[in-house]
């Protein structure tokens, strides 16, 4: 597992990244006291697939220069969700609709919401 000074460090990529690419709503959510799957999830939203191809192409170059090594992804077909597993830092982009349907900031109600101040 990474140390938390190199996580966070991840978290500020992948955010800038995303910021970077006008992503909407982006939301970090520390769930490492919730949860064994991840220790943080980061949520954003596109306006269409090709802002969506471009946030997760700008994430995962991002968390490859901050020594982060992509271990799984989905969605790249459909672009309505695209998930990036970094195992430490797992990022869900979604369309508008998408999003608002599956709610995972509700899911994850027990998570730490971090601001991008926090970081």
């Amino acid at each position: 597992m990474s140390s938390a000074v190199n996580l966070i460090d991840g978290v500020k990529a992948a955010y800038n990244a995303l910021d970077d690419k006008m992503a909407m709503d982006i939301t970090i959510l520390d769930i490492h006291e919730v949860s064994v799957i991840s220790d943080y999830f980061i949520i954003a939203s596109g306006g269409n697939p090709n802002q969506l191809k471009a946030m997760a192409d700008a994430v995962e170059e991002a968390l490859y220069k901050a020594g982060f090594r992509l271990s799984h992804s989905e969605g790249f077909k459909t672009k309505t969700w695209i998930l990036l597993d970094f195992g430490d830092i797992v990022v869900h982009l979604f369309n508008k609709e998408d999003r608002e349907f599956y709610n995972i900031e509700r899911i994850w109600g027990d998570a730490r919401f971090i601001s991008p101040e926090e970081l």
